[in-house]
């Protein structure tokens, strides 16, 4: 995304040049959906050995796909297959969990990272059935689809950052194919700026026949999961509900829709951590303390989600392509690039912002240095908007005075900025330490 202001207000920082990027196909998506609904039914507890039918055969199929598209870049994918056991009300003999990962290595550090997946696996009424026919065509088809679209769309791009495209096995048994993805990215040391959740991305009539084809959902959390008592207290007492990493990480898509019109979307971004009462695979992520959030469709259709294949007094049940959208699939897609590019180009966030201005007129802001970052842009908005409405870039310093913002009547965070324009998410501003 370019940044404007920024520009305007730093010359030091140049104007970012204009790629000749590829979008993402329509076409190709719905071809993806269909070869993934001919597994028949892609349940965590189907065959993991069968050629043609079953959860094996979809994910060999999608790790296949994953090693074309990088020799199609030079080798620019790293394809591997994570796996471990897991146990549960819905696998009581246990199973073995494999999701399958391609890594776009960043040409800055490695360790710095962005995840998007999709969970692969399927399930009908009964989420014991694991023979019937489950073709999970929006949910999670879409998502897998989309993943691999994305995947295609920036193979060969150069990053700072690295890339993680992934799918995901156990979620309908119980986030399974994400608790092990999460674990391996803390087990790796990976610092993941940001996990894009994608599942039910993929239509737009909804159980009541409205039509919603230009709007997607993203979900995220306000306070945080992984924080202690100790950080929670502090959050509620500096104001910072409304800002913690996966908040800023959607007003962050956010601002990234509203910057390229031409993809069609406007994020209406759910301040939840999912639909009520319900989850998602960004779940994991936010109990180690990762950034993350879920796209879904802006409307869902529940006759398609979780059903037997059939038709009962006229009405149609079941999760098939039919029910699906592609060209709305593929703006889904295209959102989802466009944060990736900029994810994953942009420094990391600093990693604390502190204010000090009681019983004053100004605010003192000061911020830990972040590698990479040629600047900084420091946001401010009155303390009954959700929206930042003020920012000023810095170059050459991690500390400002804010003439005339009173501390008290003021949120305030800052980004990291590239020479380029990429720009981190907002790190919202605490207490100053007492000296």
């Amino acid at each position: 995304m370019k940044t404007i202001i920024l520009i305007a207000a730093a010359s030091a920082l140049t104007t970012p040049a204009l790629a000749q990027m590829k979008a993402p196909d329509p076409v190709r998506l719905k071809t993806t959906v269909e070869k993934l609904v001919s597994f028949g039914t892609r349940h965590t507890l189907s065959s993991a050995t069968d050629p043609k039918r079953g959860i094996g055969a979809a994910r060999k199929w999608g790790g296949q796909e994953f090693e074309k598209i990088s020799k199609s870049c030079g080798g620019c994918l790293s394809v591997e297959t994570i796996s471990g056991p897991f146990t549960g009300p819905r696998a009581p003999q246990g199973v073995e969990v494999a999701d399958v990962l391609a890594i776009q290595k960043g040409t800055g550090d490695p360790n710095q990272v962005v995840i998007i997946a999709g969970h692969i696996d399927s399930r009908v009424t009964d989420v014991m059935n694991i023979t019937s026919d489950a073709p999970g065509a929006n949910d999670n088809a879409s998502g897998t689809a989309l993943v691999m679209e994305a995947a295609r769309v920036l193979a060969g791009e150069k990053f700072d950052g690295t890339i993680v495209y992934a799918l995901l096995s156990g979620e309908e048994q119980g986030l399974w194919g994400a608790k092990l993805l999460a674990d391996t990215a803390k087990k790796r040391g990976w610092q993941v700026r940001a996990m894009l959740n994608n599942d039910i991305v993929g239509n737009i009539v909804g159980q009541n026949g409205q039509i919603v084809a230009d709007r997607v959902r993203v979900f995220s959390e306000g306070i945080r999961f992984a924080e202690d008592a100790k950080a929670n207290l502090t959050r509620r007492a500096i104001g910072g509900e409304d800002d913690g990493p996966s908040r800023a990480l959607a007003k962050k898509i956010d601002g990234i829709a509203e910057a390229n019109p031409q993809i069609g979307l406007d994020v209406f971004a759910v301040r939840r951590l999912d639909r009520f009462g319900r989850g998602g695979d960004h779940s994991p992520f936010l109990e180690l303390g990762f950034p993350a959030v879920r796209f879904s469709v802006g409307i869902e259709n529940y006759d398609r989600q979780h059903q037997d294949l059939r038709t009962e007094n006229g009405r149609v049940y079941g999760d098939t392509v039919e029910g699906m959208d592609f060209p709305y699939l593929a703006k889904v897609t295209a959102l989802n690039v466009a944060a990736l590019r900029e994810l994953a180009e942009a420094p990391a966030a600093p990693a604390s912002v502190s204010l000090d201005g009681a019983l004053s007129m100004d605010t003192r802001v000061f911020w830990d240095s972040v590698p990479g970052a040629a600047a900084y842009r420091i946001y401010w908005r009155r303390a009954d908007e959700q929206a930042w409405s003020n920012s000023r870039i810095v170059i050459g310093a991690t500390e400002f005075v804010l003439k005339d913002v009173v501390v008290d009547d003021h949120f305030i965070g800052v980004s990291s900025v590239t020479r380029d324009g990429a720009e981190s998410i907002v790190t919202f501003g605490g207490m100053a330490p007492r000296k």
